[in-house]
């Protein structure tokens, strides 16, 4: 017996260092259960007691008793790592169907906004007077459209900026000049008909129209030949004239001309195309 006890604890202490603990257990065991294992005298097996020692150094060691055919060899479990990472099924993952968020507004529309359209037809308040003499139709009728504007200036006073003289006031260019002389922002452009007038320039006319007495300016026209207006009348300038239109209406497909020829008619109407037919070789200050 002490021989067989000589030969556990040479294998014990022989064994690797993490295998002393199962080892200590066994030899407590052993020799608690000495006096026992004597009685029975030296010749008495020990493969009883042998397994018994393994079972209760597992017990101690908190395993279940191994079967009394197998060895058993107490591994003491690694300890888990501070720095391992969580199990898969600690970190949450994200759903495939999960909703995304709703926007917190929606987004502003960038879609600039369109202008509103103009009225189907309009006329300016306007401040009449027939032309104090034969050629002064060109001041007279500048002076007409800038009444519309609430501006106002005598015959005389214009005449002279305008360059007229008894042969008349020369073109177009002249009344654009000096009605931006007198009105803020040089808003008048001159637009000339040096043949027949085209649709494109008959169209060109009716929107210019349109956005000047929307804008509260009166146009100034030099025409020359005859015209008729929207209830028959004839009006004939075979030398050349300056009328100021100061309304419309059908969209601009019919103008209202303040003429300073007639004080008996100082207003009458005529279509788009007959004032574009009647600016022919001319021009006007839109």
């Amino acid at each position: 017996m002490k021989h067989h006890l000589k030969r556990q604890l040479r294998r014990i202490v022989t064994e690797r260092p993490y295998r002393i603990i199962a080892g200590s257990a066994a030899a407590l065991v052993l020799a608690a259960g000495a006096g026992t294992v004597a009685t029975a005298g030296d010749d008495a097996p020990v493969q009883e007691n042998t397994a018994a020692v393994a079972d209760l150094g597992a017990a101690r060691l908190g395993e279940q008793p191994a079967a009394r055919s197998e060895a058993r060899i107490a591994v003491p479990q690694a300890s888990p790592s501070v720095s391992a990472a969580p199990s898969a099924s600690a970190v949450p993952s994200a759903s495939p169907t999960t909703a995304r968020p709703a926007k917190a507004a929606a987004d502003p529309d960038t879609t600039p906004e369109a202008e509103p359209k103009p009225p189907s037809s309009k006329s300016l308040d306007y401040d009449y007077q027939a032309q104090i003499n034969y050629f002064y139709c060109g001041p007279a009728a500048v002076r007409n459209a800038l009444s519309a504007a609430g501006i106002e200036r005598t015959q005389d006073a214009l005449a002279g900026p305008l360059g007229t003289t008894e042969m008349g006031t020369n073109s177009a260019e002249d009344t654009t000049r000096v009605l931006n002389q007198q009105v803020n922002g040089d808003p008048y452009r001159t637009r000339m008909i040096p043949g027949s007038a085209t649709p494109a320039q008959m169209d060109r006319l009716q929107a210019d129209v349109v956005e000047a007495i929307n804008d509260g300016r009166g146009i100034v026209a030099n025409v020359a030949g005859t015209a008729t207006d929207t209830n028959g009348g004839w009006h004939s300038f075979p030398g050349g004239h300056y009328v100021a239109v100061v309304g419309y209406k059908d969209d601009g497909r019919t103008v209202r001309i303040a003429d300073s020829a007639d004080p008996s008619l100082p207003s009458y109407w005529v279509t788009t195309i007959d004032l574009a037919h009647w600016i022919a070789s001319r021009g006007y200050s839109a």
